[in-house]
């Protein structure tokens, strides 16, 4: 709809003497009895036009050239809102267009330039079993990167780690305090140790594999327990991805910024521009011009803050050249993602292309009671036992269909419901519904004919889910502008209520006529192709049968 009416305006719009960037707003009314399409352009021409919006309102539609074909009727509404209503012809016409040119490939954007986008998320350090809050980063992150590339843009999907640090070191500690158990010696688990079981598989494969001689804990002892934990808990953490069916492009590790001399070119480069000072033997980052606390980026101790790699970070994938950086971060990054930005634009980095999805955290509930989960104190359950016990599609579907930004409460019993309660279930029992009409249809020698005249579909119903299944592309451009995939996931399900109401109110085999069921035919067939594109979007199977 958008498309066909916007060159209409655009014209009017000279005609009134419009100034021609006047940025032309269409969207859906929130009422649907106000019509198909609005737009508040002329509110914004009051002070260029030196009318009232209401009075530009009317030349405007004065000045347009509508064909009444398509459609049926404008009306001027509030101080100056215009609204469009389109006849069934129009959306006849639209649906026979995108199914006979655009096919499977429906909804799939191209660009006039397409960018280059760089999308990183989960990148967990290798301590251990992701657990399911890091579920929530990780069917974003890839759902995002989805919509992404079905916009038309080359996307690389990347996981940052740390293989050194505290963390690292605490890991290799809480091995050593295993293996010293496993040898039948004390042992004295560190401060912050992880207490997972799985802590104690890895010190078990670590002897099998190392033997019993790294009972003293010298570095070199830690070191390898070190390397043995992080290619033991990666392999963990990939063979979860893989279920969750997620494959990232680049693992960039963290160390590289220090052997490359790129933290210690951030340090030099910030000190040169006067944006560093010392206090208390710690270096910190004066922030102070823009409003925000100063910032220590290395301690006095000599260990670096992790806000200064996360800039040696951020400048490096900008001079990879990408044209948009986006970070999928938990909530507990926000404070520092602006000292971030803030430093790669002193030190001269685009930093209006660094685009941040900060997500909230993630409450898990059954029964009416919250469940916890702690990687590292090791209670309650890992990411892979949700999803044995959900699934791939119910365990990524849950996890994008509220907005990142508002807290997701994770209803353990709503996910398990087989039945059509279950958005997920809902989704794939329309894709699978029409899947299994168009078999039976096959079976009695029925095939689709892409040259069946659609002008037998009026009834309220079929224009219904024909209007819905053309605003498919639209739901994947504001998805991907916003970087919202939960509005992809609210799209389908308005969809397969649609179709679920065309299919129970309209015969399709066993029409009145051959020419209605024939039409119905190749509008059922569009919904499926637009249902299996928008699940593919979302990683979640389309399935066949249920």
């Amino acid at each position: 709809m958008k498309a066909y009416i916007e060159p209409i305006l655009r014209r009017g719009l000279a005609q009134i003497g419009a100034p021609e960037e006047t940025e032309i707003i269409l969207e859906r009314p929130k009422q649907a009895d106000h019509g198909d399409l609005a737009t508040s352009v002329a509110l914004g021409l009051a002070r260029p036009l030196k009318k009232a919006p209401r009075q530009i309102a009317e030349g405007l539609v004065a000045a347009l050239e509508i064909d009444e074909k398509y459609i049926s009727g404008i009306e001027i509404a509030g101080p100056g809102f215009i609204n469009f209503r389109f006849t069934p012809e129009f959306f006849q016409m639209r649906l026979d267009h995108v199914q006979k040119n655009q096919g499977d490939e429906f909804g799939k954007l191209r660009p006039e330039k397409p960018l280059r986008i760089n999308v990183e998320y989960v990148s967990a350090n290798p301590t251990g079993p992701l657990h399911p809050g890091h579920g929530r980063n990780a069917a974003l992150g890839d759902t995002i990167a989805n919509i992404l590339e079905w916009s038309g843009n080359d996307v690389t999907k990347e996981y940052y780690f740390n293989n050194a640090g505290n963390q690292m070191r605490n890991l290799a500690l809480s091995i050593h305090a295993r293996y010293l158990e496993l040898l039948g010696l004390d042992f004295v688990l560190p401060e912050n140790a992880y207490m997972g079981t799985y802590v104690i598989d890895i010190a078990r494969e670590f002897m099998k594999e190392h033997g019993e001689n790294y009972a003293e804990p010298t570095e070199e002892t830690l070191d390898a327990m070190r390397l043995f934990g992080e290619k033991w808990n990666f392999a963990g953490i990939e063979k979860t991805m893989e279920t969750l069916g997620i494959k990232h492009d680049v693992y960039f590790n963290e160390t590289t910024l220090y052997e490359e001399g790129k933290i210690e070119e951030v340090i030099n480069k910030l000190g040169e521009l006067g944006k560093t000072f010392e206090k208390e033997g710690a270096l910190y980052l004066n922030l102070e011009e823009i409003g925000r606390d100063n910032r220590v980026i290395v301690k006095s101790s000599g260990e670096p803050t992790y806000r200064l790699p996360d800039i040696a970070y951020h400048m490096e994938k900008l001079e990879r050249g990408y044209d948009q950086v986006i970070d999928v971060l938990g909530a507990d990054h926000i404070d520092a993602v602006p000292d971030v930005i803030a430093a790669v634009g002193m030190l001269g980095g685009d930093a209006s292309r660094i685009r941040p999805v900060i997500h909230q955290m993630v409450s898990f509930v059954e029964n009416g009671e919250e469940v916890k989960f702690s990687k590292r104190l090791g209670q309650s359950i890992t990411l892979d036992e949700l999803l044995e016990d959900l699934g791939k599609d119910v365990v990524r579907f849950f996890f994008v269909m509220r907005g990142a930004n508002t807290h997701l409460e994770f209803d353990l019993g709503l996910a398990r419901e087989q039945s059509d309660k279950n958005p997920v279930l809902y989704l794939q029992y329309a894709h699978a519904r029409i899947a299994g009409l168009l078999r039976f249809a096959e079976s009695k020698g029925i095939n689709l004919n892409l040259e069946a005249p659609l002008d037998v579909l009026t009834t309220d119903e079929e224009v219904a889910l024909i209007k819905q299944i053309l605003e498919f592309p639209e739901a994947i451009s504001r998805a991907a502008r916003d970087l919202e995939p939960q509005i992809v996931a609210e799209y389908l399900r308005e969809l397969a209520t649609a179709f679920h109401k065309f299919y129970h109110e309209r015969r399709i085999i066993g029409a009145d006529t051959e020419a209605e069921g024939a039409a119905r035919f190749r509008l059922a067939a569009m919904a499926r192709t637009t249902l299996a594109n928008g699940l593919n979007i979302l990683g979640i199977t389309a399935l066949e049968r249920m």
